[in-house]
């Protein structure tokens, strides 16, 4: 919407007045399977389209070339894969950046006057990085919302998606 609610329909985005979120790729048919990327992702919307794009072509190697492997043993790797495939079957809706809480509000005294779960009061001039993603999608139904929450990892001056 154009509130910036997530809403899911089997209606067209113009119909509702929404507007749809997703950084789309333009790549079709057999140019979609035979893209080479060089190099890795250096920006947070870099990374987002590099996900998008694995989704959208439904490619599980496209999403685990951004997947941090560092560590990883042959078992959990597996388990990883299986569910890195699971994620690209499921339609893309949206991408979230999730950013850590607020720190709660102390008075002169240091006392606490609010946890500020909410975040409103007050806006802090300093943006806080994102610490992970989180994905939006439905199910093969196409109306049962699916969520899942990858962690962000910066290493060798790229960004990289775990669990």
């Amino acid at each position: 919407m154009v509130d910036g609610t997530t809403l899911y329909t089997d209606k067209a985005c113009v119909d509702l007045g929404a507007v749809p979120r997703l950084p789309r790729t333009s790549e079709t048919g057999a140019a979609r399977l035979n893209l080479y990327r060089g190099g890795c992702s250096r920006t947070l919307s870099d990374l987002v389209y590099q996900i998008t794009s694995a989704i959208n072509a439904e490619d599980v190697n496209r999403l685990a070339g951004v997947y941090e492997w560092r560590g990883a043993s042959n078992a959990s790797a597996h388990r990883t894969l299986n569910r890195l495939e699971a994620i690209v079957k499921r339609p893309l809706v949206d991408i979230i950046a999730v950013r850590p809480a607020p720190p709660p509000l102390l008075d002169d005294q240091g006392r606490l006057v609010d946890y500020n779960t909410d975040g409103y009061y007050p806006r802090t001039t300093v943006r806080q990085r994102p610490t992970g993603l989180r994905l939006e999608q439905t199910l093969a139904n196409g109306s049962t919302p699916s969520r899942t929450v990858f962690g962000l990892r910066r290493n060798y001056n790229c960004f990289w998606i775990t669990f």
